[in-house]
């Protein structure tokens, strides 16, 4: 009988360390972009939430201002009122 030679797996265990530092670099990148995303939507949703406090707030000043000068149509640069055109304002009392 032939004696049979022992084959001797050639496949590589371990990727270079090149790739391994090239690869490490590449995921950590992602994962500082998928922080950074993070840490971004998180601050737009608290910004989303502060314009709606202040759209609450001005809605209740709107009110306000339309129990006391009858309208809450107001100019925000000069504060001037805008009546309706007949100059009366619709005061509820």
């Amino acid at each position: 009988m032939a004696k049979k030679e022992k084959v001797v797996d050639l496949k590589p265990e371990k990727i270079s360390e090149e790739q391994l530092k090239n690869v490490q670099q590449v995921v950590n990148g992602i994962n500082r972009a998928q922080l950074e995303i993070g840490t971004i939507e998180l601050k737009k949703h608290e910004m989303l939430h502060g314009i709606s406090t202040y759209k609450e707030k001005l809605v209740a000043m709107q009110k306000e201002f339309e129990k006391e000068y009858g309208t809450f149509d107001i100019d925000i640069q000069t504060g001037v009122i805008n009546y309706k055109e007949d100059g009366e304002a619709d005061k509820k009392d």
